[in-house]
C-alpha cells in the first residue's frame, strides 16, 4: 500500500487535477446561474437532469428519448475495458481452505495442532480467542485440477469447476477487520465506519447511465441472514448526491418498495403532480441553492419511469428454456440467488452500470459439514451460468463480474473437530475471483503459506482491488474525489495501487 499524494504529468490540487475542478467550477456556474431566463436556463436544466424530456418512458427494455447521463467523468480517464459490474457478495465469508485454496499440508496434519510460529503471526477473533487447542482441519472435501489453468476447486463446485479458465482469481487478499459490518463497509466503501459513498454509489457518479428508465445502481439479496448484518451502508450515496445510492429490488409482488401509485391514483395524475413538484424545486432552488433538491426530483421521475420498466425485468417469459435451465430450478424461485443472478444479465443488457448482489448464509462457526455444502449447491450452478450466458451473448468482454467475502475462515477448527465443528474469522489472507471486464482469464495472482493462514506472495488489500475495478472502467482512482467538509475523499481513501497482474494486456480497449 502507499499514500499517494501526487500523480506523475498532473497537476493535483487536495487529489483533483486542475481539469476537474476546471469542470467543477462549470457545473457550478450552470447550477447556479442557469435558472433564470434565456440560454443558462436550458443548459442548467440539461446538466440537472431536469428537462421536459426526462419524463418521458421508453419502450420496455430500451433506452428512453433522454440523453444519457455521462456522469462526471464521462468515460473515464483511461481506455475502459468494461462498461458495468456485477459485484457478488458472499455475505458472512466464504471458507477459502474448503473451496479454492488447495493445502496437502492440512490433510496431512488433520485433528492435530496448529504450530505456534503460525498461530503467533495473525489477530485472533474473540470467538476462538480463548480456545485452549487450535486443530488443523482438512478440506471437508476432496479438491481436484481443472482447465488449461490447473485450477484447484472443491468437488462442493463442479459447475464452477468447469469455468475457472474465464477467471481471474486472486488469492492474497488480506484485511485487517476481523467483524462482518466494519470488513463489508470498508469493501464497499473505503471506510470502516459508516457514512461515505458505496462503490456503486461512485461508479454511478463518474459514468452516469445508459438507460433513464432504470437506476444506474441495483442491489439484490438472496439467502438467510445468520445474523449477519446487511448494513444499507454498503450500498449507500454518502455524502454524493442520494440520487446515486442503490436501488434494492427485492423479491415478491412489489420489487421496489412505494413504487406503484396509491389507490385511485393514475399514472396522468401523477405525471402532473411531477411537473408541479419539479416547478416548485425550481423555485425553491432559486433561492436556497440546495443542488439536493434536485436529486430529489430526480429521484421522483425514476420511480415513475421504473413503473414500467422493473415489470418487465423481473417478467422471463421471454428467456429460452435452454437459458432458464443453465440456471437451475431455483431459477423460477423469487429471492433465490440463481434468479438474481439471470435478473443481473437481464440488467447489464439494459445497460445498468452497477449491480450488487449479496448471496447470504456464508458465516459457518458451526455446522459447516451440512451448511457448506447446502450454501455451496445454491450458488455454484447459478454463478457459473452468469459467465457462461454473459460469455455466449458475446457480453463478458465489457462486463466485469467479481466475487468474494468481506475475509475469509480460518484453516484451524472453532471449537473441536468433532461433531458440529466450524471455521472462525480470519483476515489474513483470503480468495477472489473476477471475470471478463479485460480481466487476465486463467491466472492465479498471490500466493499463501502451507496452512493457507498468511499471504506469502503478492498481498492485496480492498483498496488495491476497488481501485483494480475502476482501472477497468476507465477511472483513475486517485482522481475520482468529492469534495465535502473541506477534503477531497475518495473511494480507495489514502491508499491503493492498481494491481496490474490481473489486467489482461492482449485485450483491446473499448471505443
Amino acid at each position: 500500500m502507499k499514500r499517494s499524494s501526487k500523480r506523475d504529468g498532473a497537476i493535483s490540487i487536495g487529489g483533483s487535477d486542475l481539469k476537474d475542478v476546471i469542470d467543477g467550477a462549470r457545473r457550478s456556474f450552470l447550477m447556479k446561474a442557469g435558472l433564470g431566463l434565456g440560454v443558462g436556463a436550458v443548459a442548467a436544466a440539461d446538466v440537472l437532469g431536469i428537462t421536459p424530456a426526462n419524463a418521458t418512458i421508453g419502450q420496455p427494455g430500451q433506452v428512453g428519448r433522454n440523453a444519457p447521463n455521462l456522469g462526471t467523468k464521462g468515460t473515464g480517464v483511461y481506455p475502459a475495458r468494461a462498461k458495468r459490474v456485477i459485484y457478488i457478495h458472499m455475505l458472512g465469508a466464504n471458507s477459502t481452505v474448503d473451496l479454492w485454496d488447495n493445502k496437502p499440508t492440512l490433510w496431512k496434519l488433520n485433528g492435530q495442532p496448529m504450530p505456534q510460529s503460525e498461530l503467533g503471526t495473525q489477530k485472533l477473533s474473540s470467538m476462538s480467542s480463548g480456545q485452549t487447542a487450535f486443530l488443523c482441519a482438512a478440506p471437508m472435501a476432496p479438491m481436484h485440477q481443472y482447465g488449461q489453468s490447473g485450477v484447484w476447486v472443491s468437488d462442493l463446485l463442479p459447475h464452477m469447476s468447469g469455468i475457472v479458465d474465464d477467471l481471474c482469481f486472486i488469492r492474497s487478499m488480506y484485511t485487517v477487520q476481523l467483524n462482518h459490518d466494519p470488513a463489508g463497509v470498508l469493501m464497499h466503501t473505503g471506510f470502516q465506519l459508516p457514512g461515505r459513498p458505496s462503490d456503486g454509489a461512485w461508479i454511478s457518479y463518474a459514468l452516469g447511465n445508459d438507460n433513464t428508465n432504470l437506476p444506474s445502481f441495483i442491489v439484490m439479496t438472496s439467502g438467510v441472514g445468520q445474523g449477519v448484518p446487511l448494513d444499507t451502508a454498503d450500498w449507500s450515496a454518502g455524502f454524493l448526491p442520494s440520487e446515486f445510492q442503490g436501488a434494492e429490488l427485492r423479491s415478491g409482488v412489489d420489487p421496489v418498495l412505494y413504487l406503484n401509485n396509491l389507490g385511485g391514483v393514475t399514472s396522468q395524475e401523477r405525471r402532473k403532480l411531477l411537473d408541479s413538484l419539479s416547478d416548485m424545486a425550481k423555485a425553491d432552488y432559486r433561492s436556497s441553492q440546495d443542488p439536493d433538491i434536485f436529486s430529489r426530483i430526480r429521484q421522483y421521475e425514476m420511480a415513475y419511469r421504473m413503473q414500467h420498466s422493473v415489470p418487465e425485468i423481473v417478467d422471463f417469459s421471454d428467456e429460452p428454456k435452454s437459458v432458464m435451465d443453465m440456471y437451475g430450478p431455483d431459477v423460477i424461485q423469487p429471492g433465490t440467488f440463481a434468479r438474481n443472478c439471470l435478473i443481473a444479465r437481464r440488467l447489464s443488457e439494459r445497460g445498468v452500470k452497477f449491480i450488487t448482489l449479496y448471496a447470504m448464509g456464508w458465516d459457518h462457526h458451526f455446522q459447516l459439514t451440512t451448511l457448506l455444502p447446502a450454501r455451496c449447491k445454491e450458488f455454484d450452478q447459478p454463478a457459473a451460468a452468469l459467465i457462461r450466458d454473459l460469455k455466449q451473448r458475446g457480453m463478458l468482454e465489457d462486463t466485469l463480474v467479481v466475487c468474494g467475502s468481506e475475509f475469509g475462515r480460518t484453516p484451524f477448527a472453532q471449537g473441536s473437530i468433532a461433531g458440529a465443528w466450524g471455521r472462525d474469522h480470519h483476515g489474513g489472507n483470503y480468495t477472489w475471483w473476477m471475470a471478463g471486464g479485460g480481466t487476465r482469464a486463467g491466472y492465479t495472482h498471490g500466493e499463501t503459506d502451507d496452512f493457507s493462514y498468511n499471504v506469502v506472495g503478492k498481498p492485496t488489500t480492498t483498496y488495491d482491488l476497488n481501485a483494480t475495478m475502476l482501472r477497468l472502467l476507465g477511472i483513475d482512482h486517485e482522481r475520482l474525489t468529492y469534495l465535502y467538509l473541506g477534503r477531497n475523499y475518495r473511494l480507495t481513501d489514502q491508499f491503493g495501487d492498481v494491481v496490474n497482474e490481473v489486467i489482461d494486456s492482449s485485450g483491446s480497449s473499448l471505443s
